[in-house]
This record gives C-alpha cells, structure tokens and sequence, in this order.
C-alpha cells in the first residue's frame, strides 16, 4: 500500500510540473480540430471528439476527413496526441521507478539490479 501512495504522490506532481506541456499539446489538437471543423463543415463538438479519437490512436473510423487539408491536418493531430501520450508514458516510468527505489530495502534493490544484467 505504501508504494501505491508513493507512486500516486509522484505520478501527481509529475503530471503537475507537465501540465504546461499537457495543455500545449490539447490546445493544439482543439485549435487543429477547429480548423478541420470549418474545412469539412463539422460541429464544434463532431471535430474535437474527432480529433481526440485520431489523437490518441483509436480511430473509430465514424467521422473521417475527406479533403486534402484535412488529412494533412489529421496526421499532425494524431502525431500531437502521440506526443501526449509520451509524456503521460513518461510520467508514469518516472514515479514508478522513484517509487519503487522509495520502497525496496537497499539489498532488494541491488538484487533485482543484479538480475536485470
């Protein structure tokens, strides 16, 4: 349970000191969504749950671009919401291993170190 509460404490003030980046990355993909809103005569609301969906990989394949604009702008989407994807990635490799360097007893960790090699 310690561990938990420790990686959960990490993992918050991580994503805390990378919210800049978080936010950066989502105005984009809203600001992109917009445009391809306009471009393809979307709602607001159809190009942004779009844009999420392709941003973060899923791709649903219920609403789709059809002029060249648009899918220029969907490969710069979905390359933003990789981008997201990395640094939640990375936060989460962060508190994990301070977390688990928190919490193991120092000869458990040098063992498990010993093992990895």
């Amino acid at each position: 349970m310690e561990f938990t509460i420790t990686f959960t404490e990490l993992f918050l003030k991580t994503l805390y000191l990378g919210a800049p980046i978080l936010l950066s990355l989502i105005t984009v993909i809203i600001l992109l969504a917009l445009i391809v809103s306009r471009k393809e005569r979307w709602t607001a609301f159809d190009s942004i749950y779009w844009a999420f969906i392709t941003g973060f990989t899923v791709g649903y394949g219920d609403i789709r671009p059809l002029t060249r604009l648009s899918k220029i702008l969907a490969i710069l989407i979905a390359w933003t919401g990789i981008m997201f994807t990395g640094v939640i990635v990375a936060a989460t490799v962060t508190a994990t291993s301070s977390a688990i360097k928190d919490n193991l007893q120092p000869d458990a960790l040098q063992k498990v170190e010993k093992e990895l090699r």
